[in-house]
């Protein structure tokens, strides 16, 4: 039976660290994380810094000239985002088109909406009996009803929120101008950095939290990343065999909800395969379900062979982290949550192996 002491202590050290690892979470984190997001953008960068820096090596009287890596990072920065601006642009273009035929047609589509409404309202009154026009009334009230709220409601709530609209675009411009610079910084000092790391006393510390971030994270952006692309590609190309002529707008619209917790793919697939088929419209019914269960199994696919033993979790600790993380730190912590319980119980094997070795000899 072990002793009340050690109990006591591999108690207070759990709840210690428990404690360390949430205040830094919420209070900590915010405050680095443009920095952390910065040192792994650099590490990303470093090695085709190096490439491009040993390339352009020339001697002038003896004397070795290098292109600092610093401006070789800053340069593929300004790259990367000139690449990722002209995507945006010519897949945004493409949206406002798909938005734009959208709104031209949605007259269209909601008197086509309001014919089928009333025309199950109809059945429905002949079902249970009521007076021809109840139900279509009560419908047509709530259908006028919601507009009129939505008209009242959308000059004040844009109103509201439109200081709020610019702060927003203020913090992230200037997010990205400190992200911007602090990768440039550390492409500079990385060596500087490793270093210190490894003269620190806590080395050993660093190490095992930062492999931790960098294998949990990895293989969670990678897992969502994949599967959001693919999910977005599968749908995009399924609406457009089917003639839908937002194909691009609503598989990206899919694509993104899936990725999204609690939410997926049938959250927008199963009720409009559900209204298609009971509109007698077969072919469209059908084909949404196929996109949905290649989207399922898609998933599962993935998550199993991406993700794999590389976190270290049991699907029920995986689940009751994410679930804690969501309680406490929103969305964020959906990825928080596992790599809070990971690095929790990576510091209590850690000093509580310690604390169990010093309370045997203490013992003796």
């Amino acid at each position: 039976m072990e002793k009340p002491s050690r109990k006591l202590k591999k108690t207070l050290l759990i709840l210690g660290v428990t404690g360390a690892v949430y205040i830094s979470f919420k209070y900590l984190l915010p405050l680095v994380i443009p920095f952390l997001i910065a040192y792994v953008f650099a590490l990303s960068l470093r090695p085709s810094a190096l490439w491009v820096e040993q390339k352009c090596r020339f001697t002038i009287k003896k004397r070795t000239i290098t292109l600092p890596l610093a401006v070789i990072g800053g340069v593929e920065i300004i790259i990367l985002m000139i690449v990722l601006g002209i995507l945006l642009y010519v897949g945004g273009r493409k949206l406002c088109m798909e938005a734009q035929l959208l709104l031209e047609n949605l007259p269209g589509i909601l008197a086509r909406l309001d014919q089928w409404l009333m025309g199950h309202c109809s059945w429905a009154e002949g079902i249970l009996k009521l007076p021809d026009g109840y139900m279509v009334d009560i419908v047509r009230e709530m259908i006028s009803k919601g507009e009129t709220a939505i008209k009242d409601g959308a000059m004040p709530f844009l109103m509201v929120n439109t200081m709020t609209m610019v702060k927003w675009i203020i913090r992230v411009t200037v997010f990205t101008v400190i992200l911007f610079i602090a990768t440039v910084l550390s492409l500079q000092e990385m060596d500087d950095i490793r270093v210190r790391r490894d003269n620190s006393m806590f080395c050993y510390e660093y190490a095992m939290l930062g492999n931790r971030l960098m294998t949990v994270g990895n293989a969670w952006l990678k897992t969502q990343g994949t599967i959001m692309m693919c999910t977005m590609i599968v749908c995009s190309v399924g609406l457009f065999l089917m003639g839908n002529p937002y194909f691009i707008l609503m598989g990206i619209a899919i694509g993104i909800l899936d990725a999204l917790p609690i939410f997926g793919t049938g959250t927008i697939l199963i009720p409009w395969a559900i209204f298609s088929l009971v509109s007698h419209n077969w072919v469209r019914g059908i084909g949404l379900i196929a996109i949905f269960i290649i989207c399922y199994f898609l998933r599962e696919i993935m998550e199993a062979k991406i993700m794999g033993g590389k976190v270290g979790l049991t699907p029920l600790e995986t689940l009751v982290s994410m679930y804690t993380g969501l309680q406490l730190f929103g969305l964020l912590g959906f990825i928080l949550g596992p790599i809070g319980l990971l690095i929790i119980e990576d510091i209590v094997e850690l000093y509580g192996g310690s604390c169990y070795n010093n309370g045997k000899e203490m013992g003796h």
